[in-house]
């Protein structure tokens, strides 16, 4: 392959990239445009970015006092609202766009309203405690109140007549629940369940950000070329108004001698300015272009070091991952309750507030702590939005030393068709479901294939699931779910979401397809280099409106610096039982169409006669293609290719199959 060809065909698919900075400046347009929506709504909720705003707001929450359980819920909504947008901020804009100070700022707002949204759900607990002598149940004279909402769920029990008889709490139309011991039974206490469907817990354990030593293989090419591409534009700029200041004397020598040359003139200046204005934009639209491969090779890149975990019992969250959201389950002290007087309503209002009971307490004096406080039995129920593959493990948090923990609970029981979980537990807190985070790594198969213009269909099979999803525009949407080879629906089928919210979405009903840079320690894999992979993915996104590609076992049997996939042209829906499928190598700067098939008996990286050797994937399928297809790829919007190789990155399909 001649150099004069190479660097022709590296030109062109460096402007066929550029629809990766253009996606990216729609993007920066669109957060603009939603502040500004924002700003004009003046509906009282402040804009998540301004520090001043979110201060104010959390300063005029903390001195509202005597919020209902119900009123605490209606603002939980703006609350949790604020914290998905601070996080979708921290996630979608790229690491160079985000100062550190603005970074410390985002994930300090984020704490500050998760911490006070729970102390509001305590106080609003206190407040309906008070008065649960009001609330008796005729029948059992205790008081059981549920209140449903569809980020949270509250289920709490009043011990009013401390009938030691009285030992097994089962909340109504339910089936959770709990066995309590006698010493329980006949004490001044009340049980409460918050089950808060997300996960508030978790992000107080502190987990390893990527050090600049780990990243700076990767960034440090692209930080220089982005140096020098911003020298290049300032010294561009320089030398364009020096030229303009010559211009400028030359016209007032001419306007002295010829003043009927003026327009002349003039217009010679405006088409240098223009000039100018459109060779900045190139060098920024290139400065752009390297940041976003510097962040897109940061997607791919292992961690150096795996985490450490110095018990048996910690749960490791690179390894695991909490499903279900959290139910924190407390004993507390019953507070006084109200009583009616000559019409009024007296209440005694403790200055301490709200107090857990100690179970088993810190002193048992002469009881055998053995017999007087067993463990408790627990049974929950499972989030009706989330799916496990294998049985759930019970963990516990240790608040002092900010992890999950398996240990203190024992006799765990799952019934799948129930959705119920039975446990054991020895002290209380906040409860939490867990799953191996890996449980469909790696995947078996893989493909993608064009549905319509602009829109593909990406499936991936595990060996428990087989998951479909359809990327259209900048937008992503879970298209079907099978569960061994059974229809499985999910709350999730039919909602379009951007990739970064879909990604989430997905994980957290435990459909994780979505490798860390921790993943590699836990799943083995088919590492690739990660400059060949993203490079691939990059070309893949832009082909991937005519051609379908597919997994190839071949991919397996060559090194580390070279991806095998299988690849054909598909421009209609129907599928053909035996398809044609090539099957092309690619090494980041050389593509080949291999002389093999998927269902030749050994490897081998022979060219197929009458091909030849390309740069690019691009021009490797150009040969073979149809002039409609490639039209198809040129005509590609670059929010949708932008979108498949962000799904693609994600999924580090060449790495994990």
């Amino acid at each position: 392959m001649d150099l004069e060809r190479r660097n022709e065909e590296l030109e062109e698919l460096c402007l066929l990239e550029g629809c990766f900075p253009e996606a990216e400046k729609l993007k920066q347009e669109t957060r603009l445009l939603s502040q500004w929506k924002h700003y004009i709504q003046c509906d009282g909720s402040p804009d998540p970015s301004v520090a001043q705003e979110m201060n104010t707001f959390i300063s005029l929450w903390k001195e509202k006092t005597n919020e209902t359980f119900e009123e605490v819920i209606e603002k939980s909504k703006v609350v949790l609202n604020l914290i998905e947008k601070l996080k979708f901020i921290l996630l979608e804009i790229s690491p160079c766009d985000l100062q550190v100070k603005n970074i410390i700022q985002h994930q300090g707002s984020i704490l500050q309203l998760q911490e006070l949204l729970h102390l509001k759900f305590n106080v609003a607990t206190e407040i309906l405690l008070r008065q649960a002598s009001t609330l008796a149940d005729l029948d059992s004279g205790n008081m059981e109140k549920v209140i449903k909402d569809e980020n949270v769920t509250l289920y709490v029990w009043a011990n009013l007549k401390k009938n030691p008889r009285y030992r097994s709490v089962r909340f109504s139309e339910t089936q959770i629940g709990f066995e309590i011991p006698r010493i329980l039974a006949t004490s001044n206490i009340a049980l409460r369940l918050l089950h808060t469907h997300y996960d508030h817990v978790s992000t107080l354990h502190l987990v390893s950000t990527p050090s600049k030593e780990d990243t700076s293989s990767v960034t440090e090419p692209v930080k220089d070329d982005v140096d020098n591409v911003e020298k290049a534009i300032s010294k561009e700029v320089e030398e364009k108004s020096k030229q303009q200041e010559r211009g400028s004397h030359l016209i007032q020598e001419e306007e002295i001698k010829v003043e009927e040359e003026q327009g002349d003139i003039e217009v010679k200046m405006s088409s240098a300015e223009e000039e100018s204005e459109a060779i900045k934009c190139e060098l920024e639209m290139k400065v752009l272009s390297e940041t976003i491969l510097a962040a897109q090779l940061l997607l791919v890149e292992n961690a150096s070091e795996k985490p450490e975990f110095f018990e048996d019992n910690m749960v490791d969250l690179c390894q695991f991952t909490t499903l279900g959201g959290i139910y924190h389950l407390d004993i507390l002290e019953l507070p006084p309750q109200c009583k009616r007087v000559k019409g009024w309503m007296i209440m005694e209002i403790l200055k301490e507030g709200l107090q857990k009971y100690t179970y088993p307490p810190e002193t048992t004096e002469d009881l055998e702590t053995e017999n007087a406080f067993p463990p408790i039995e627990v049974t929950l129920e499972v989030h009706e939005n989330v799916i496990f593959f294998e049985d759930p493990m019970v963990a516990r948090w240790d608040a002092e030393g900010k992890h999950w923990r398996t240990d203190g609970i024992s006799n765990v029981f799952y019934k799948p068709k129930e959705r119920l979980v039975t446990f054991s537990l020895e002290t209380f807190g906040p409860l939490t479901l867990i799953q191996d985070a890996h449980i469909n790594m790696p995947y078996q198969s893989w493909e993608l294939r064009p549905l319509d213009v602009n829109k593909v269909l990406l499936t991936v099979t595990t060996v428990f699931t087989e998951i479909q999803i359809q990327i259209k525009e900048n937008l992503c949407m879970l298209s079907s779910i099978k569960l061994r080879d059974k229809k499985h629906v999910s709350i999730l089928e039919g909602k379009w979401m951007t990739p970064i919210p879909f990604i989430i979405a997905l994980k957290e009903a435990g459909l994780n397809i979505f490798p860390t840079r921790h993943s590699h320690f836990y799943v083995i894999i088919n590492n690739k280099v990660p400059l060949v992979e993203v490079k691939a993915y990059r070309q893949m996104a832009l082909l991937s409106s005519a051609f379908a590609f597919g997994w190839s076992k071949w991919n397996l049997l060559c090194n580390s610096t070279k991806v095998v996939f299988k690849v054909r042209e598909h421009l209609t829906e129907e599928c053909t039982e035996t398809p044609n499928w090539a099957i092309l190598m690619f090494s980041g700067d050389r593509a080949q169409r291999l002389k093999i098939k998927e269902e030749s008996e050994a490897f081998s990286e022979a060219l197929k006669e009458e091909t030849e050797f390309h740069s690019t994937l691009y021009h490797m399928l150009k040969d073979c293609a149809s002039k409609e297809a490639m039209e198809k790829v040129r005509s590609s919007n670059c929010q949708f290719v932008n979108s498949v190789c962000h799904m693609l990155l994600s999924t580090r399909l060449l790495s994990y199959s």
